[in-house]
């Protein structure tokens, strides 16, 4: 079973993720923890705030997919709130050199990507 959001105008192709992607806000909340341990033991306070608010919401999207329920619209945009945030902020925050070109591979290839999943997700669950 496929999942199909139609982004624009209703004439627009409507994106299709396979079902399996309903997974994905767990999978990252559970890939989140041993960082958030990281953190915690760097006493890196507001950074462990910050995700463990990301935690939250994507814990909380997933339960709202779980229910079909219409909820899940608002919850996958504050988890792609949340996850643009946090790489703008890891971004502005970065060093120069390595540490602002390892911010953007991250906030490229992993949380604005997941970012976009979670804002499809939730507006797929909203349109059922």
């Amino acid at each position: 079973m496929s999942i199909a959001v139609s982004v624009g105008r209703p004439a627009a192709v409507p994106v299709v993720l396979p079902a399996r992607f309903e997974r994905v806000p767990v999978m990252a909340a559970v890939a989140l923890l041993p960082w958030l341990g990281v953190l915690a033991v760097c006493h890196e306070t507001p950074w462990v705030v910050l995700d463990l608010l990301e935690f939250a919401a994507l814990l909380s999207l997933d339960a709202a997919l779980r229910r079909r329920s219409a909820a899940a619209r608002w919850a996958g945009g504050a988890v792609a709130l949340l996850l643009a945030g946090d790489a703008l902020a890891d971004i502005a925050c970065a060093g120069p050199g390595h540490a602002v070109l390892a911010a953007l591979v991250m906030a490229f290839c992993v949380e604005l990507p997941l970012a976009a999943v979670c804002l499809l997700l939730g507006r797929a669950a909203g349109g059922r």
